[in-house]
Formats: C-alpha cells, sequence, structure tokens
C-alpha cells in the first residue's frame, strides 16, 4: 500500500539527468547553476588544500536562498518563547542522513551510478523502517538528491514520522512551475516541510560501468582493477568520477546551503547515495581519504549528528522510536518527544 501511494504521489516527477547541458542551466530549487558553479569553484580550492576537513569551520557563509518559506514549528521552538537571532544561533540542530534504501539495480548487482533507478520493495521496506527509527526527531527541511530513490527514501522515511507534516518538493525549474506548485493557505504551509532535490547530492556517476553487472565487470577488467575503481579515492573508472570529484561537489554544496540552515536552528535531513554521504561524512568527521575508502554506510539506516557552536557531534544511528537512549541523547530532544506526546495526547 505504502509503494503503490508513493508512485502515485511522484508520477508527475520529471527525470532529471546526471550531467546533461540543460540539468546545468536549470535552477536546482535554490539556485541556478550559474551561482552554483561559481561556489563550487571556490570550495574546490579550499577543499583540495585542506583534505576535505575543515579544522576551521567558516560559518559565516551565504545563506541558501529559496523562495520556499519555513515556518516555524511550534513543537521544536524553544519553550521560553525566545526568538532573537542570537539566541536561535545558540540552539542545536539535528542532522540526519539517510541512505536510500536498496534499488532495483541494487538487487541486481548492477553498477547504478547517476542513473534513476526506482526502489525494490525491500527499499520500499527499509525507507519505512527508517522513518519508524527517526519518528521522535525534529525535521524542518529536507534535502535529497534528484535521483528518485534518494526522493521515494525520503518520503517514505516521512511517512512515519509523529509529527505527521507533510513533505513536500520544491518545484523552482520555472517560474511556471514555481506558480502551479504555490501553496495559498498558510495554515497548510505549517502543515509542511520543504524538499530541495539537488543533483550535487547525486550518486557518484561511474562512466562506463553503469549498467555493467558487478561481478562480469570483476572476471572482465580484474578484481584488483575494478576494486581500485571502486575504494580508491582519486582514481576514477573510466568517463566517471573519483570519489574526489564526488566528494568536490557534495561538500561545496553542504557547505554552502546546508551548514547555514543548521546554523540557524533549522533540524536537516539529508536522503542521498553511498558516496555522496561517505563525502560529507569526511567533512562531519575531519577522516582522512585513506579513512573514508573504508567507510561503508548501510542503505536505509539513519545517522543522526547534533549541530552545536559549529560542532558536529555524531549520536550513532537512532535504534528505535521507543529506545529511550535515542532520546537522551540531548536536552532538546528529549523536550521535542515530550511536547510530541502532549501534542498527540490532546
Amino acid at each position: 500500500m505504502a509503494a503503490t501511494a508513493f508512485h502515485q504521489g511522484i508520477g508527475s516527477l520529471q527525470s532529471r539527468g546526471c550531467f546533461s547541458d540543460s540539468g546545468f542551466k536549470q535552477e536546482n530549487g535554490i539556485a541556478s547553476f550559474r551561482w552554483i558553479s561559481k561556489g563550487v569553484k571556490l570550495d574546490i580550492a579550499l577543499l583540495r588544500r585542506e583534505t576535505f576537513c575543515s579544522r576551521k569551520r567558516s560559518l559565516s557563509v551565504i545563506q541558501a536562498s529559496t523562495s520556499q518559506t519555513i515556518i516555524p514549528d511550534p513543537v521544536s521552538s524553544p519553550s521560553n518563547g525566545t526568538t532573537s537571532d542570537s539566541k536561535k544561533k545558540s540552539n542545536e540542530a539535528a542532522l540526519i542522513l539517510i541512505r536510500h534504501g536498496e534499488s532495483m539495480w541494487n538487487e541486481k548487482n548492477l553498477f547504478t551510478g547517476c542513473v534513476d533507478v526506482p526502489l525494490t520493495e525491500k527499499g520500499v521496506e527499509e525507507a519505512i523502517a527508517a522513518g519508524k527509527r527517526i519518528s521522535n526527531i525534529p525535521v524542518d527541511i529536507i534535502y535529497t538528491s534528484a535521483l528518485i530513490r534518494a526522493q521515494m527514501t525520503a518520503m517514505l522515511a516521512m511517512t512515519e514520522h509523529r509529527r505527521k507534516k507533510v513533505p513536500i518538493i520544491v518545484h523552482h525549474e520555472s517560474e511556471q512551475a514555481r506558480t502551479w506548485s504555490r501553496i495559498h493557505s498558510e495554515d497548510t504551509k505549517k502543515q509542511c516541510i520543504p524538499v530541495i532535490t539537488a543533483w550535487q547530492l547525486n550518486e557518484r556517476m561511474y562512466g562506463e560501468l553503469q549498467g555493467l553487472n558487478k561481478q562480469e565487470t570483476a572476471d572482465r577488467y580484474g578484481k584488483e582493477q575494478v576494486h581500485e575503481w571502486r575504494r580508491s579515492f582519486d582514481i576514477p573508472p573510466p568517463n566517471g568520477e573519483s570519489l574526489e570529484m564526488c566528494a568536490e561537489r557534495a561538500v561545496a554544496y553542504f557547505k554552502e546551503y546546508i551548514e547555514p540552515q543548521l546554523l540557524s536552528g533549522k533540524n536537516v535531513m539529508i536522503a542521498a547515495h553511498g558516496n555522496s554521504l561517505r563525502s560529507i561524512i569526511m567533512y562531519l568527521d575531519e577522516l582522512t581519504s585513506q579513512e573514508v575508502i573504508s567507510l561503508e554506510l548501510s542503505t536505509g539506516i539513519p545517522m543522526l549528528y547534533i549541530f552545536k557552536e559549529g560542532r558536529f557531534i555524531r549520536r550513532g544511528s537512532p535504534v528505535a522510536p521507543t529506545e529511550a537512549s535515542v532520546y537522551a541523547y540531548t536536552k532538546s530532544l528529549a523536550q521535542y518527544r515530550e511536547k510530541l506526546d502532549e501534542m498527540i495526547q490532546n
């Protein structure tokens, strides 16, 4: 039922390429690519200098621009009613990372990369299970890649959230898209969560390996060569991206658009892919290029970070919605759960 309902809901989404010319020129929901590319050039130079580990995080980054207004959630607002910017910036924020559930090409053991493949039935179940794990953690804004498996994961996960807000994909591809998808009720807006899609969070592009069977590719090129393509940091497959190249775009986007949201006190969820999330975790945990290549992320398992005073603190993976220790991570998470309980009981 969940899978059927979801497919009906997203049936109108346009298929988006990974690196097509038109994709580069269109807006990604926040800014035009011309603006993005400028930021990437600046950030890439910085990342190469610091091996993707910003020891001194610069938080005076430009705020992400979006015409989608994020309305404060009374459940997650400070209990003392203080709304000044200085007070808000001192509050902590939650960051949830989720690798998409199993895709149909994961099931077939094919290199997927930037091919837009949906989830399997198991992947749908993994996304729903992930949602149950984070059902008591606040979410104010969601970022996903431009690929359907990540978007499906985010949408399905939010069906399990106890706050029962509706995730709404923000369409800024054109003026007509903005106009036609505009919400005209302020009350309805308060019950929605904006979902921003960005190609910069896409999976690593595997080039000429995309669509090939992984075992057959190993037989053809040799296990050592395929292992080098998959697990080295700076060696790309033929006409594809290395992990380093993937990290350049993913981390640059995170620093320019997502980190400012956390700094302002917004709770963020990112549903993306193994390599784009490994890249972001490399930045968050200040991992070296050797440490990140051994990092493995399971499909459909959320990871929780707390952003406070300019630092990212890893809190692991929420075990289950009834696991008391999940909400003992911070005072704010515990208070949020208490407010949810009160709201649902009333």
